[in-house]
């Protein structure tokens, strides 16, 4: 039964938004069957997905990976994005994002302040008892996923390095040109970005300012670095050809990767992903010059029931002073 008192009423798709928040659809499978992870809000007395707005200086899946672990104690890792949802507030407009997220058999501790019970339930238990109609959009985005065999994935995050000194005010070796200041801010804002899908290992170009870039996050989590000489700019104009390589290598993985490389590298990075999605996700990938800023993440969610094949892209932009 929804409850009529606390239903989100939509807004026109121009109006400004005032307040973002994200969070996230909690699944798994029991005995075969779909289930999806519901809370009830005692404030509210509604059902709703973990979500929670953004804190100062934080990103959308920053907080939705906080906002999870907070309400309902599960340690997250954002699988495919889904459908983000706007509805009006007395502020004015509230934005949503989603992810999926896999649970497993992992406990769900609910916090007992802004959360006293949650359900593990089937799909269309969910349409029942979900109290916001808006809510209905991300599981049905997730239910699609699922039957397409869409929702299992693992990704591959493609960076571009951090922003470097320019060229200009560099006169030693090309591959020693060091990052400047904003893009060792940069390079801290994606430790904490990356948190989200926690890259095991990353593979990066030698020079200096694609290791600075991934440093931060390696150094933090322990993860694998890979120096890979053919992902620097000079080996790739020699041989593009074993750029590919790398990256169809790459996709052969089924854990969470990072790929750390220059913007002359990228064309032939997004070429081989191309060959690896459905004609009409091609169209979102970053084809025009600069491809992704310094600092920017293209991820591609790799399907683990399709070996190989790309099932979702998302973007996420730089820290900018």
């Amino acid at each position: 039964m929804r409850n009529k008192e606390h239903l989100d009423e939509p807004v026109d798709e121009g109006t400004a938004v005032s307040i973002y928040a994200a969070g996230a659809l909690c699944w798994r499978t029991k005995k075969k069957k779909l289930e999806v992870l519901l809370i009830h809000r005692q404030r509210y007395d509604d059902w709703s997905w973990p979500k929670g707005k953004l804190d100062k200086g934080e990103t959308l899946p920053e907080c939705a990976v906080r906002e999870v672990s907070e309400e309902v104690g599960l340690p997250i890792t954002l699988g495919i994005p889904l459908s983000s949802i706007r509805y009006a507030v007395k502020s004015g407009c509230k934005e949503v994002h989603y992810w999926a997220a896999a649970a497993g058999d992992m406990p769900v501790l609910p916090d007992g302040k802004e959360v006293n019970e949650v359900l593990w339930c089937s799909p269309s238990k969910a349409r029942e008892l979900l109290s916001n109609p808006s809510d209905l959009e991300p599981l049905e985005a997730l239910v699609s996923a699922y039957d397409r065999s869409r929702l299992g994935t693992w990704p591959l995050l493609i960076i571009r390095h951090a922003k470097a000194k320019p060229r200009s005010a560099w006169t030693r070796a090309e591959g020693e040109r060091p990052l400047a200041a904003t893009g060792m801010r940069q390079a801290l804002y994606l430790q904490r970005l990356l948190m989200a899908w926690h890259p095991n290992r990353i593979y990066t170009s030698g020079w200096m300012r694609c290791i600075s870039t991934i440093s931060p996050y390696a150094q933090h989590t322990k993860a694998k670095v890979k120096v890979v000489q053919r992902l620097t700019e000079a080996d790739h104009n020699r041989h593009p050809a074993k750029v590919t390589a790398v990256v169809e290598k790459l996709l052969t993985r089924s854990s969470a990767t990072g790929l750390c490389t220059h913007r002359p590298v990228l064309p032939t990075v997004l070429k081989a992903l191309a060959t690896h999605m459905p004609a009409e996700m091609r169209k979102s990938l970053p084809i025009q010059d600069p491809h992704l800023s310094p600092g920017e993440v293209l991820i591609a969610h790799v399907s683990l029931d399709e070996p190989g094949t790309i099932v979702a892209l998302e973007q996420h932009k730089p820290y900018d002073d």
